[in-house]
């Protein structure tokens, strides 16, 4: 089984997540900008969110709830509305969005809803502290609540270290460690975070840290998190490699000791994904850009089967 979802437009990393037993669709929104492709991801103007819902992943209607959140609505606005997530807390609806402001840095920033379905009230100001870009949201079994976070390139992590802007950039390369994503547990409001980010550690199965110039396993971007029999999975894309990887570890903050591939390479330079399981069966979200015929940046959201063999996780 493998479906587009939102045939006639232009859907993009998508989160998934399943509320009051109806499964929910955050993604970007793709448009032709006519700004020229470039490293920076510049053609990925994306300025507004759609959500869409489904009752029944493999055969359901998929309802368009239509804009819940665009550039113009946020304060501090810049442009470019990348990848969101969505967590619930205490009945209301969190979507956390990376933005850039004025000065063309990424931040993250928090909406606020009612509904699952939106549409969502921005705040004021982005997350103090915050840069970067994907958060994705973990809702632990104790009540508490993570984001992960953290993208290379356009993504500008590779600007920062300890939390810190560097006077320029410093990608590191070869054997160097890998940067890492971050993560970082949020505040009981769900507003900002309740502590200074730390390093998400990804090891080999040897117990060290993956290298820079290790391009098939390292994170570049994409951070997804779920749990599945008291484990946690970390999953993510290589970025300029293409691939979808997973690490498992045994809290939240790891270490995470990879694993293997989930995704092996779409058509169309990136790739994004989200992990749900819905109704009894796993389910990975992605895109690819085959309807478009290959336009990098016009791609289309799709959803295929996962399965376990054991603890290991395998897209069908």
């Amino acid at each position: 089984m493998e479906r587009y979802l939102v045939p006639g437009d232009y859907m993009a990393d998508p989160a998934v997540h399943v509320f009051d037993g109806r499964l929910f669709i955050y993604p970007s929104h793709d448009r032709e900008s006519g700004i020229p492709e470039n490293d920076n991801g510049d053609h990925f103007d994306m300025n507004d969110y759609r959500v869409f819902s489904m009752d029944d992943v493999e055969a359901g209607a998929v309802t368009d709830h239509g804009v819940v959140l665009k550039v113009g609505d946020i304060p501090w606005a810049g442009r470019q509305l990348w990848d969101c997530d969505v967590a619930r807390r205490n009945g209301k609806y969190y979507m956390y969005f990376p933005l850039k402001d004025r000065n063309d840095v990424f931040r993250i920033g928090v909406a606020v809803s009612d509904r699952p379905e939106g549409p969502f009230r921005p705040l004021d100001n982005p997350i103090k502290g915050s840069y970067s870009i994907d958060p994705a949201i973990l809702g632990d079994d104790d009540g508490q609540y993570y984001m992960y976070f953290g993208g290379l390139w356009g993504g500008q992590l590779q600007r920062y270290r300890n939390n810190k802007a560097l006077e320029s950039a410093l990608l590191p390369s070869g054997n160097q460690p890998a940067l890492c994503p971050k993560i970082a547990l949020l505040s009981d409001d769900m507003l900002e975070f309740a502590e200074e980010p730390r390093d998400l550690v990804i090891l080999d199965k040897n117990g060290l840290p993956l290298t820079a110039g290790d391009t098939q396993r390292r994170f570049f971007e994409a951070s997804w998190i779920h749990k599945y029999k008291g484990k946690y999975y970390f999953s993510y894309s290589t970025g300029d490699t293409h691939l979808i990887c997973y690490a498992t570890g045994d809290n939240p903050y790891g270490p995470f000791v990879y694993q293997g591939v989930i995704l092996q390479p779409v058509v169309g330079w990136t790739t994004h994904h989200a992990i749900v399981e819905f109704k009894g069966r796993w389910y990975l979200f992605h895109h690819d850009c085959v309807p478009s015929g290959g336009v990098t940046w016009l791609r289309s959201l799709k959803v295929v089967p996962l399965e376990y063999d054991g603890l290991e996780l395998r897209a069908v």
